[in-house]
């Protein structure tokens, strides 16, 4: 997790067509997002934000994928969260 330009930003792996949605903690620190939409004309990225906005709670106009738009590998932008705030958030999510 970092700051840039006010934002806090996260790496996070896209679980397209998972059977369940949700956000949780990878050993090495990245958020894994499960949702059930599939990699098609953007689908799985609509809902990995509007998931990732409901686990932070924040709105989802406030979350924005600001590298890997094409990979499940992404890094998230998530405005409107001060970093110690998404640190405890983050450290609260269940492991994988």
């Amino acid at each position: 997790m970092k700051v840039v330009d006010g934002a806090v930003r996260l790496v996070v792996q896209a679980k397209p067509r998972s059977s369940k949605e949700g956000v949780v903690r990878a050993a090495d620190g990245t958020l894994v997002v499960r949702v059930r939409a599939s990699p098609v004309d953007g689908e799985a990225n609509a809902r990995l934000l509007e998931v990732l906005a409901d686990a932070l709670g924040v709105r989802k106009s406030e979350v924005s994928i600001v590298r890997g738009a094409s990979a499940r590998h992404k890094e998230v932008a998530v405005a409107g969260l001060d970093p110690e705030r998404a640190r405890a958030l983050v450290d609260a999510l269940p492991g994988a």
